[in-house]
């Protein structure tokens, strides 16, 4: 057998790391919406009794639409609690967590830079 010069074994390693890098880079997994998951999140968990699988979809994607135009974190909170007569911040934080991960995933980083400097108030 035929030895490889060491300088050409290591660009062949180099070149096929380099390869490998960009497809997994291609192949990468995107973030998906799962309305399914959704659903069963916000109409299990009490206190938002919303009428139908429609309008609990139609608040969630509302919610994302509020990131999207780049309402602060504060204001949405502030309105789920509105619209829900609740004081409670955990209720308002969740629905807002269930809409961006499982019905707008692309939106994660806009709403997290929103909610940096996002202090809850106290009851």
């Amino acid at each position: 057998m035929k030895a490889v010069h060491p300088r050409l074994g290591s660009g062949l390693v180099m070149a096929l790391t380099a390869a490998f890098s960009a497809a997994t880079l291609i192949a990468a997994p995107t973030a998906r919406a799962d309305v399914v998951a959704y659903l069963v999140n916000v109409t299990v968990r009490p206190g938002y009794n919303f009428a139908s699988a429609d309008t609990a979809i139609q608040y969630g994607q509302g919610v994302c639409g509020k990131i999207a135009d780049g309402k602060p974190y504060a204001a949405i909170v502030g309105d789920i609690n509105s619209d829900f007569n609740t004081s409670d911040g955990y209720q308002a934080n969740y629905l807002v967590s269930q809409a961006v991960n499982e019905l707008c995933p692309a939106l994660i980083w806009q709403l997290r830079n929103s909610a940096a400097q996002y202090r809850p108030v106290a009851p």
